[in-house]
């Protein structure tokens, strides 16, 4: 029986690399019943080790941590460079130095060596699905693999690989879109419901589920359990910065943008994507080096107007509540959706 069937609450906590992921509130969703999750993507392999420990000192309940792999594009160095010139004069308003073209695996096989050493729960991967002697030995250290897509076929060939688990992500999510391609904008209903078609695999639904009645319906259509990312922004046990946290509470629109990393990704939209998502490349992580120095100096004063805010397309619903009191109301909701939904086609149509 694999993890998602054993779980309490069929609820996870999405992996949110940047800062939002944290020991705290992984630990928080798993006590409260569903499965947290830790962002190693971004992050140095020192720096996973000590939040994978510091995690097992919070909660004794499984967890699971999320990896980079690398994508399956070739990045466009021509329009690195052009896009690099476009960005001089933010860099001259930030007194910053851009950052260099530098490429790179985000140390990922260091990251699994580690967690192979110190086993999780799961193991998920973003980006590309693992290779066959990656995912044996995690499962063989006693961790589940889960893999990320946003295309049915991926879940074909995810389920074809033998991996344990799918998320299934709808272009409602935010952050970086998880699978191979970045460019597949599959909602998350008509996706959930064609990977239920290839694969007999549990599915996670990621995107846009924001309160119970949303969890209700996923579950409704398939889904053995959802993973919560944007709806977890603005608990105290996120890293979620005060820029980030008042702008997802606003009625701000997303938008798919390589503005950031090179990689589209769903943002909270302002002046800097306005300014720069049709110039940017397909170039992770090339991007993500070079806008770095902006990036930090702009989140450390707290400037809505540059700062890199990824969030869903329903971030106006995320709850200023502890991550545990979250899984708690989104379950009594989808109870109470469910039995709504219940007396109602009982009252109104025939079967």
């Amino acid at each position: 029986m694999v993890l998602l069937q054993r779980l309490s609450q069929p609820i996870v906590g999405a992996p949110m690399a940047g800062g939002p992921s944290t020991p705290a509130l992984a630990a928080a969703v798993s006590n409260a019943g569903g499965l947290g999750f830790l962002a190693a993507g971004m992050i140095p392999t020192e720096r996973l080790i000590a939040d994978v420990r510091a995690t097992l000192e919070l909660t004794r309940r499984p967890f699971g941590v999320n990896v980079f792999l690398p994508g399956a594009t070739a990045p466009d160095l021509t329009g690195f460079f052009a896009y690099r010139e476009s960005l001089a004069d933010e860099a001259e308003r930030w007194g910053v130095e851009l950052g260099e073209p530098v490429g790179g695996d985000d140390d990922w096989r260091a990251k699994v060596d580690a967690l192979l050493s110190e086993p999780v729960a799961v193991v998920s991967f973003t980006f590309n699905l693992p290779d066959a002697a990656t995912l044996a030995a995690l499962q063989r250290a006693g961790s589940e693999v889960w893999a990320t897509v946003n295309h049915p076929d991926a879940a074909a060939e995810a389920d074809a690989l033998g991996v344990d688990a799918i998320v299934v992500q709808g272009t409602e999510a935010g952050g970086h879109r998880g699978g191979a391609v970045d460019w597949d904008d599959y909602a998350l209903l008509p996706l959930l419901r064609l990977a239920a078609a290839r694969t007999r695999r549990p599915l996670v639904a990621a995107g846009g589920v924001a309160d119970g009645a949303a969890l209700a319906g996923v579950l409704a259509a398939g889904a053995s359990a959802a993973q919560l990312g944007t709806a977890l922004l603005r608990c105290p046990e996120a890293g979620t910065t005060a820029v980030h946290r008042a702008t997802a509470a606003s009625a701000a629109e997303t938008r798919l943008t390589r503005a950031f990393t090179g990689r589209r990704a769903r943002a909270l939209v302002n002046d800097f994507v306005e300014a720069h998502s049709d110039g940017a490349p397909v170039a992770y992580p090339h991007v993500l080096e070079l806008t770095r120095p902006i990036l930090a100096k702009a989140r450390a004063a707290g400037d809505a107007g540059t700062a890199n805010m990824l969030a869903g397309q329903a971030h106006a619903l995320a709850r200023e509540i502890p991550a545990g009191r979250v899984v708690e109301e989104f379950m009594a909701e989808a109870f109470a959706a469910l039995g709504a939904l219940h007396s109602r086609l009982s009252r109104d149509f025939s079967a």
